[in-house]
């Protein structure tokens, strides 16, 4: 009996990538690197690639094709996708398409508890992210010129396209925030911070 496995980018990258054509973990490692997708897909460790292989493998969604020996490389087990994989990568695709999901990412946690910086340190901070945040839309940017210059289709980038318009409504954000931080436009007092404290005590 099969062992349910929940959605994750990483599961659903892998299904994905066994949807072109079976692949040994390596090889589903250096095309997510090859194709760009480690901007959306955690992959850093190996580890994580081979426990969802195993949770994959587990739940029926791929299976061992074949093991391959070489002179220059230890053994190495290739997957392929299984119908019931094929299925569940489109039931995810759809899923994780349609249904926005609620998520907790750190910003906002920092964000809703700004007030323990100093207006001086909340600007310095502030204008840090920004620059950060530049630097990663140079990067987007470069990245998606390479890419059209290698003649691929609009539609393998469109994760890109969506980071580089997140990336550049969140530095645009920040830097109005910062400026409204400078200039006085945003303020509060601590009685008013103590008032609406107390109020929910």
């Amino acid at each position: 009996m099969s062992t349910p496995v929940r959605s994750s980018p990483l599961a659903l990258t892998v299904l994905a990538l066994l949807h072109y054509r079976p692949l040994h973990p390596y090889g589903v490692q250096r095309l997510i690197k090859e194709w760009g997708k480690e901007q959306v897909v955690n992959v850093g460790q190996r580890a994580s690639l081979y426990r969802t292989i195993d949770r994959l493998s587990a739940a029926g969604l791929i299976a061992v094709r074949q093991t391959e020996r070489g002179s220059q490389y230890p053994e190495r087990t290739v997957y392929e996708l299984t119908a019931a994989g094929r299925d569940t990568a489109r039931a995810w695709v759809r899923e994780m398409l349609a249904v926005p999901k609620r998520e907790f990412p750190e910003f906002p946690a920092a964000l809703s508890n700004l007030l323990l910086l100093p207006r001086e340190e909340m600007v310095e901070v502030l204008g840090e992210r920004a620059e950060a945040l530049d630097r990663e839309l140079a990067g987007l940017d470069a990245s998606l010129r390479a890419e059209g210059e290698r003649g691929l289709p609009r539609v393998t980038m469109l994760e890109a396209e969506y980071l580089r318009a997140v990336t550049a409504a969140e530095a645009a954000w920040v830097r109005s925030v910062v400026d409204d931080l400078r200039t006085g436009r945003l303020t509060w007092t601590e009685e008013a911070l103590r008032a609406f404290g107390d109020a929910g005590t």
